[in-house]
């Protein structure tokens, strides 16, 4: 029998291997992200167990960040490009799961990976059109490029100083992948030149989009922060170029372009569910914006079954939002529709899929349907 074997030394690989003894009871521990005690994504290789009935028990899990397990199931892929869903049990401290590989090759992760040579193909593929331009902001603290999408029709009968400035960011969680999943099913609607939705947008907006905005804590597989263990969520009142660099460079361009709406891609570890986090909370917010957000949410739920609205954050109290998250600094610096889009680690309890789950095809097709909700409202932002 071939020995049993874990790696991790590829991109965003992250697992501590504490027993490969039996393959029916392989222990294994959630590492922590790199520089800070968040603990919850893991990816890795498995090797020499064809035919064999595998159980990996996550010891830790019941104490990782996130630690409501319960309803959530392993993804695997033999050939990184075809993920599916395996048995998965939870009993409040320790997950397993378990199948038999039928090849001596297997990965699992959290949920299924975006890579750092997509994210570039992804780059490559929108530099493409005559559309887009790719700007350089500058460098995270391990040396990668911040890069923005800049997206219009230069052709447009509209003024360029009266379209709308729409901005898109994603992945301040590194290990929250379904939301560059998304960016890659709203970019690919977004610039299909048959479309009449994007075709009008792209008339009357400029588009700002950043797949990816924490490319370090991406490929050293965190769950939350970047290389110097900065949440970068909690970075947008006084990001600097040492700590938060990736914030830092994509709010300065903000003041540059100013912003009328903003959307900003997430997943939640807990509720199976997708939905939108608005600025309730902020100062600043208005009857104006409460009417936007409604006209925007309604338009969703219209062209998308796996959208709602029931199920979500409690609201924030008047005036107590935390201005330091970048849907409500934005929300309150340009006085915009702002929102955190919400996708699930675990399935969408409202159309549940039993092979997949939530899964990054579901989460193209849902970044794809936005652009019915930014059609929506595009003419009333201002």
């Amino acid at each position: 029998m071939p020995k049993l074997h874990i790696s991790t030394a590829f991109d965003s690989g992250s697992i501590e291997v504490v027993s490969l003894d039996d393959h029916r009871d392989i222990q294994l521990r959630i590492k922590p992200d790199n520089a800070s005690e968040f603990a919850q994504w893991f990816h890795f290789r498995l090797q020499g167990a064809a035919g064999l009935p595998v159980t990996l028990r996550f010891l830790n899990a019941g104490s990782s960040a996130y630690p409501d397990w319960h309803g959530y199931r392993v993804v695997a892929s033999y050939d990184r490009q075809h993920w599916f869903r395996i048995d998965t049990e939870f009993d409040g401290q320790v997950m397993s799961a378990s199948l038999t590989p039928y090849t001596n090759s297997i990965y699992f992760a959290y949920f299924e990976p975006y890579s750092w040579e997509r994210h570039l193909d992804l780059l490559g593929f929108a530099a493409g059109s005559d559309k887009v331009e790719v700007e350089h902001l500058g460098a995270t603290l391990d040396g990668r490029d911040m890069n923005v999408l800049r997206i219009t029709n230069e052709e447009s009968s509209v003024p360029v100083e009266h379209r709308k400035q729409v901005w898109l960011i994603a992945r301040q969680h590194p290990g929250e992948t379904m939301a560059e999943w998304f960016v890659e099913g709203f970019l690919e609607r977004l610039l299909d030149g048959d479309d009449p939705v994007s075709r009008v947008l792209l008339d009357k907006c400029v588009f700002h989009v950043v797949p990816n905005m924490n490319p370090d804590g991406s490929v050293r597989g965190n769950l939350r922060t970047n290389a110097a263990g900065a949440n970068l969520n909690r970075e947008w009142g006084t990001p600097t170029l040492a700590r938060s660099p990736e914030v830092y460079l994509v709010r300065e361009k903000m003041r540059e372009t100013g912003v009328d709406l903003f959307l900003d891609a997430h997943g939640d570890e807990a509720r199976p569910y997708n939905f939108v986090a608005g600025c309730e909370g902020n100062p600043g917010y208005t009857p104006r914006l409460h009417h936007l957000e409604e006209a925007f949410k309604a338009a969703w739920i219209a062209v998308s079954p796996d959208f709602q609205d029931v199920h979500g954050y409690d609201k924030d109290a008047p005036g107590e939002a935390n201005l330091t998250l970048a849907t409500n600094w934005v929300g309150q610096h340009f006085d915009c529709l702002s929102y955190t889009i919400e996708m699930p680690f675990k399935d969408n309890a409202n159309l549940p899929d039993e092979e997949y789950g939530w899964s990054g095809e579901r989460s193209k097709k849902l970044g794809a349907g936005v652009l019915n909700a930014v059609y929506s409202v595009i003419d009333t932002v201002r």
